[in-house]
């Protein structure tokens, strides 16, 4: 998982570089690096009132959009069939986000990783069926 802790790693550099992140934003990350439920809430609590905020909730989970509907578009079997079908286009935005990440219990927010979470929901919400 490089990528994934390249993202995390990178989130939180975006972050204390325009000066968003406090101590205990930082020390929010899963025990593994991820980018953790609470940090995703931050962001997602502080973007109407904070420009700098919304700007990095929103390279975020551009990223994490982007990436999941690429790909679901490009995924194939060695055959070349489709690994998977969706009954409509993967999409996001603030509010399915939010409703992802309420759904877990608050208490382990921390040491949840908010990026599978996210793309399981798109997943879901778009219907999509993943081949055998």
């Amino acid at each position: 998982m490089p990528l994934l802790r390249t993202a995390s790693a990178s989130f939180i550099s975006i972050a204390f570089a325009l000066g968003l992140a406090t101590a205990s934003m930082a020390a929010a990350s899963t025990a593994k690096g991820q980018i953790s439920v609470t940090q995703v809430m931050a962001m997602l609590d502080q973007a109407s009132s904070n420009p700098t905020a919304g700007q990095v909730l929103t390279a975020y989970l551009a990223g994490v959009g982007e990436t999941a509907a690429i790909i679901i578009d490009l995924a194939a079997k060695a055959d070349g069939s489709p690994l998977a079908a969706c009954k409509t286009r993967i999409a996001l935005d603030d509010k399915a986000v939010r409703r992802a990440l309420e759904a877990q219990p608050k208490g382990r927010w921390q040491q949840i990783a908010a990026t599978p979470l996210i793309v399981r929901d798109m997943i879901k919400r778009a219907g999509c069926a993943l081949a055998d």
